[in-house]
């Protein structure tokens, strides 16, 4: 297979282009155009667009790092960035990351009825390379990936142990949010390789002999339209099956409820969506047992249609 995922190509018969999202077996990938609609096409039918440049490139300079002094010279900072490609969002690209002063020395193999040699390289300090990429929709049917990394210098500080970092990912590997990542400058999920140093705050480990046993737990005021749809609570949505999305909005919810009781608030409305009704009916199942919850109703139909309750308190 000559394609590879994020390739930019156009059809030899159509006038259309657009990027591969997926390959399907040797002589078929999935096209996504501009109207995100993925396009199964036989390989011979399309051609990659020569030249094409993405946004995000990540540069390829291998050069040798340049020379720091001993006192200066940075061991700790390896990191894979999992980054969402920009014109495609169903493919995600794996970067390994080198914040240290060494050059790495780095091998990825994937581990599924067999291994597969997938990246061998040489990373500059302070560089990243792309090694792999993945369709987010068969995040399940991902390989288990074996990462090896040997270290190198011309200079004389302390050499590592060779790194070895081996992981089946999950979608829960995902569930944090996205951060600007080093290197590279964007948004994506980050997983560090290498452990950081032991920094001990002496100041703050004499805090803790101090520390009072029952410390006053203050519940923050939640806004008064608290929106539950699922991409306003959690970045990797797409990851999860729709009874973890229950299950996340509904922890939400309750604890939205618990702060509005706790702050006195008169009243308090909850955005669901009208969808199929299933969050909807959850929601107000509660709210009918509880005790606290003086009554509920739709709220303003001008503005939220049938997508939110409104709920009065005592």
């Amino acid at each position: 297979m000559k394609y590879k995922l994020g390739d930019f190509v156009r059809f030899i018969d159509e006038k259309l282009e657009g990027f591969v999202t997926r390959i399907i077996d040797e002589q078929m990938i999935g096209v996504t155009g501009e109207d995100d609609f993925e396009i199964p096409v036989p390989a011979a039918k399309v051609t990659l667009v020569h030249g094409y440049k993405k946004p995000d490139a990540v540069s390829e300079n291998l050069s040798n790092p340049l020379d720091v002094s001993i006192a200066n010279f940075k061991a700790k900072g390896i990191y894979l960035g999992v980054v969402p490609d920009p014109k495609a969002n169903s493919v995600v690209h794996f970067h390994l990351i080198n914040d240290t002063s060494f050059q790495l020395l780095a091998t990825l193999v994937t581990e599924q009825r067999g291994n597969k040699g997938e990246f061998a390289g040489n990373i500059a300090s302070n560089s990243a390379e792309k090694i792999y990429s993945a369709q987010l929709a068969d995040l399940q049917l991902w390989p288990k990936m074996l990462i090896n990394i040997l270290y190198f210098t011309k200079q004389h500080p302390e050499i590592p142990n060779p790194l070895t970092f081996s992981e089946k990912f999950k979608a829960k590997d995902f569930s944090g949010s996205k951060k600007n990542l080093p290197i590279i400058n964007q948004q994506g999920w980050l997983i560090r390789l290498d452990e950081p140093e032991l920094v001990i705050d002496a100041d703050k480990l004499k805090e803790s002999f101090f520390k009072s046993a029952e410390e006053k737990v203050t519940i923050s005021k939640p806004e008064r339209e608290v929106d539950l749809h699922i991409e306003k609570l959690r970045d990797d949505h797409q990851f999860l099956s729709s009874a973890e999305i229950l299950g996340i909005q509904l922890n939400h919810f309750n604890k939205a409820l618990d702060a509005a009781i706790v702050n006195q608030m008169p009243e308090i409305v909850f955005i669901h969506g009208a969808g199929n009704g299933t969050l909807r009916h959850e929601i107000q199942k509660k709210l009918s047992k509880h005790p606290k919850v003086q009554t509920f109703m739709d709220a303003q139909k001008e503005k939220f249609g049938f997508g939110a309750t409104r709920v009065l308190l005592k």
